[in-house]
């Protein structure tokens, strides 16, 4: 019998190899034949094929067998005796199916490492457990078994280790502890979930209980997306509409500036964020290659809404430092904790974390020039020093205080942890502009209604 593990491939690459055609065609209806022990007829074909490592022939061997309950495969394997180098890959012998395909498997003992596995390579592979996920065309397609999948993947990390143990020690470390995880997962010490995703449905994973229902594993169709039509070659492009929306979402857009600083030519950044459960918003970016300056910078994607917004958040716990941030240029930044006010425009629109906004005001506190040197009054070194040991705190988790975000603009933002749910320790309140924040924002000369009056009158 010819055995998954006969079959698992070696290191990636791609072996040149004339089309599956054998040497005479067998008789009609036998050109497929199923995986059989008792099949002597089921014989490889083998080519002699160019060997892309070294460039002398090498073997190519090919086999047309059908998969039972699933359908025909082409096995294709290549190895050169003069170099070593050898290559495994399989192919569908079909055409793409109509739906894409999600095979959800709940490997619960050791008999599920053994499951026949057929992952083309449009499939994507996710073990949730570990947060691991393998991407598709990241791979050749392989006939293996589950603890073969497995053991790919621990040879594809194996492999970049030594580069990255030289390089870069700290992610070295997790890889290796990653890898620990990842063997572990063939003891099926505890169950895990494997899920194989191919759009194309050509992907399969064996149910040895076929015909009858197969509890540990759930397969899902589903209709493809424009971008997997795309991605499998079934679309040339997407839809006029979708380009208009979702690639402008998608897309960087760049274009050329002069860098603030040096004045010399830079490229910025420019990308539409929808935010969840707030708006969209423009982020810019610049990065100077002359100087390496950077700046970045975020404008609302709307208008300015009817009414301020006044954001007060009760900082009670270090994780509230991850919430996300957004702070237009019209938004004013309060700690009555710490007896801090920090203007609008100062800083200019960022998006960020709360952790990330207040280090800023802690560097534009303590790096003024002006409470620095001789121009310093005296005692004004120590407030700042308090300041900053305060707001540390703050940071920290260790001290609570109040952070309040106030924006007559109304394009501000701080996230709700709860959404769609109140947040308890979050209070966000609409107010109506006065006239001198309305005269700030310049909506007091806008007029939007009958200027065509004026116009007309000034002619």
């Amino acid at each position: 019998m010819l055995g998954a593990g006969a079959l698992e491939p070696g290191p990636p690459g791609a072996a040149a190899a004339p089309s599956p055609a054998p040497a005479r065609a067998p008789a009609p209806g036998s050109l497929f034949r199923p995986i059989s022990a008792e099949d002597e007829e089921q014989q490889p074909t083998e080519i002699e094929s160019l060997c892309m490592n070294c460039y002398r022939n090498g073997v190519t061997r090919l086999l047309l067998t059908k998969i039972p309950f699933f359908r025909e495969i082409i096995v294709s394997s290549f190895s050169c005796e003069h170099c070593g180098w050898n290559n495994t890959e399989i192919q569908s012998a079909g055409r793409i199916q109509d739906q894409g395909v999600r095979y959800t498997l709940t490997v619960r003992a050791q008999e599920d490492m053994n499951r026949e596995v057929v992952k083309t390579d449009s499939a994507t592979t996710r073990i949730p457990e570990l947060d691991f996920e393998i991407p598709a065309f990241s791979q050749k397609g392989a006939l293996t078994t589950v603890e073969g999948l497995i053991n790919r993947a621990i040879s594809g990390l194996e492999q970049d280790q030594p580069m990255r143990r030289a390089s870069e020690e700290t992610i070295a470390e997790r890889i290796d502890e990653f890898l620990v995880q990842l063997k572990g997962l063939k003891q099926v010490a505890s169950p895990f979930t494997l899920i194989i995703d191919d759009p194309s449905g050509n992907s399969f994973v064996e149910n040895p209980f076929a015909p009858q229902k197969d509890e540990a594993l759930v397969i899902t169709h589903y209709n493809r997306t424009s971008k997997q039509e795309e991605m499998l070659g079934l679309q040339a492009e997407a839809p006029e509409e979708k380009l208009e929306e979702d690639d402008l979402r998608n897309e960087v857009l760049q274009f050329n500036t002069n860098c603030p600083e040096c004045n010399a030519p830079a490229q910025t950044n420019m990308k539409l964020v929808q935010i969840p459960h707030f708006k969209e918003v423009i982020i810019m970016a610049t990065n100077c290659e002359n100087c390496g300056h950077r700046t970045n910078e975020v404008k609302s994607g709307g208008a300015v809404e009817p009414l301020g917004t006044r954001i007060t958040l009760h900082i009670t716990d270090p994780s509230d430092m991850t919430r996300d941030l957004l702070k237009s240029e019209t938004c004013s930044v309060e700690i009555p904790e710490l007896e801090f006010e920090l203007g609008m425009a100062v800083l200019g629109g960022k998006f960020t974390t709360l952790e990330g906004l207040l280090k800023d005001i802690r560097e534009l506190v303590i790096k003024n020039p002006f409470t620095l040197g001789d121009s310093s009054s005296p005692g004004q070194a120590e407030k700042l020093q308090e300041f900053s040991q305060k707001l540390d705190q703050i940071i920290e988790g260790t001290v609570k205080a109040h952070f309040i975000l106030d924006d007559p603009a109304g394009n501000s933002y701080l996230q709700n942890v709860y959404a769609p749910e109140d947040d308890p320790e979050m209070k966000v309140e609409c107010y109506k502009r006065t006239f001198d924040q309305n005269e700030d924002l310049g909506l007091n000369d806008m007029k939007t209604e009958g200027y065509e009056t004026g116009l007309a009158a000034q002619r």
